[in-house]
């Protein structure tokens, strides 16, 4: 925290959030963790406590807790009925609603779509992650003329949904480092990479010698255990890279 405050040149932190929290810290549960925090608001370095999580669990017991001012949830039109279900939680419970992961980690390609949800929810604020200039105007042209939810887009959504159904990878990286050197987070998805972005840079010979790294895997399990999505690391890695040798092949055609 000190060394934030340094870093910033600033006396205080407004909003000060544990880092991807795996249970909800409260006072006198042993760990001195909301003490700390506790401490640091009497002493005015921040202003409010607040905590992200990616576990469903986790972030509705933050929200229900009446210690946390605002939880940070990853949140796109990919989430599921019982995700959305915090942003209503959210307001029964005065909590404010930080949406990270709103483009699913590069899966989600339409930013009219996304911003269009993310609007229908009262309190949500949505953290986008922009890498260019011209990212950055687009997201800002919305603060003025904020996409209506239509019935053209609900339409988008589902069908994007239905694409994507099933176990995929966010490319969150959480699971890292692997134990034998496989870029997980980038290889767990390539499947849905090649199609959804231009297929030319993931098809280099970098990643051809990242891909063959899959052929390492020992199954050791260590990724599955930091995997906040529960998937099964492994199998999911061998299926993106039969379907990336398939590509290569010319056998499956993508963008």
């Amino acid at each position: 925290m000190d060394t934030s405050l340094t870093n910033l040149k600033t006396d205080y932190i407004d909003i000060y959030q544990f880092h991807m929290m795996g249970q909800c810290y409260k006072p006198g549960d042993g760990t001195g963790m909301y003490e700390c925090m506790e401490e640091a608001k009497r002493q005015g370095k921040i202003r409010h406590i607040a905590g992200t999580a990616h576990k469903l669990g986790v972030a509705k017991e933050l929200i229900e807790s009446g210690l946390y001012e605002t939880v940070q949830y990853p949140m796109s039109y990919l989430a599921s009925d019982k995700e959305i279900e915090l942003l209503k939680l959210c307001n029964e419970n005065n909590v404010g609603f930080i949406g990270m992961k709103g483009l699913a980690g590069g899966l989600i390609t339409n930013s009219k779509a996304a911003m269009a949800f993310i609007s229908q929810f009262d309190g949500a604020v949505p953290i986008w992650g922009i890498q260019k200039e011209s990212e950055l105007d687009e997201w800002l042209s919305y603060m003025d003329n904020t996409p209506e939810y239509d019935a053209e887009i609900a339409k988008f959504i589902v069908d994007e949904k239905n694409e994507l159904s099933g176990e995929f990878c966010r490319g969150c990286g959480y699971c890292m480092p692997c134990t034998v050197g496989i870029q997980i987070n980038q290889c767990n998805r390539m499947i849905l990479m090649l199609r959804r972005a231009p297929s030319a840079g993931w098809l280099s010979e970098h990643w051809q010698e990242e891909m063959e790294k899959i052929n390492d895997c020992i199954e050791c399990g260590k990724c599955m255990t930091h995997c906040p999505y529960e998937l099964n690391i492994p199998v999911l890695l061998r299926k993106n890279l039969e379907d990336y040798k398939e590509v290569l092949a010319g056998n499956r055609k993508v963008q």
